[in-house]
């Protein structure tokens, strides 16, 4: 029997090998050029909660060089995969950290995105963000959770 954890592990581990792919498009070489993981990118434990009626939204995040983010917080949870460059992180309970291309990070429920920037001030950096939250609710909003 496939459970809820299954199907959500293996849509993560899809999006993840898509976001390589873009990635590596991007930067001259071919989908088909590119090497396949061999093992996990990232490995957290999920919230012991409930997904019926949620759904996952992914978006890009496009950092400009420089650029310095808001503190936000968002819906449910946030699985985020680096694309390209680094981005500068720090979710409340969690110690500051820079994530580069390849990198992924977690933001758990109730949590608040405290700092979201780029690390470098001439490089641009691009992450692909995965929101898991109720269908219908508003997705980021501004300031602490």
């Amino acid at each position: 029997m496939i459970t809820r954890r299954d199907t959500l592990a293996a849509a993560i581990a899809l999006l993840c090998e898509l976001g390589t792919a873009d990635a590596q498009t991007r930067n001259g070489t071919t989908a088909q050029q590119a090497p396949r993981a061999t093992g996990p990118v990232f490995k957290h434990d999920l919230p012991n909660i409930t997904m019926e009626d949620w759904e996952v939204t992914v978006n890009y995040v496009d950092y400009l060089p420089g650029r310095v983010g808001q503190p936000h917080h968002h819906a449910g949870f946030v699985l985020a995969y680096v694309l390209e460059g680094a981005i500068v992180t720090k979710i409340s309970g969690q110690e500051e950290r820079t994530h580069r291309t390849g990198e992924m990070f977690f933001e758990p429920p109730g949590s608040t995105h405290e700092v979201s920037s780029n690390a470098s001030a001439t490089e641009p950096a691009k992450l692909l963000a995965m929101i898991f939250a109720k269908k219908g609710v508003q997705l980021t909003m501004p300031g602490p959770a």
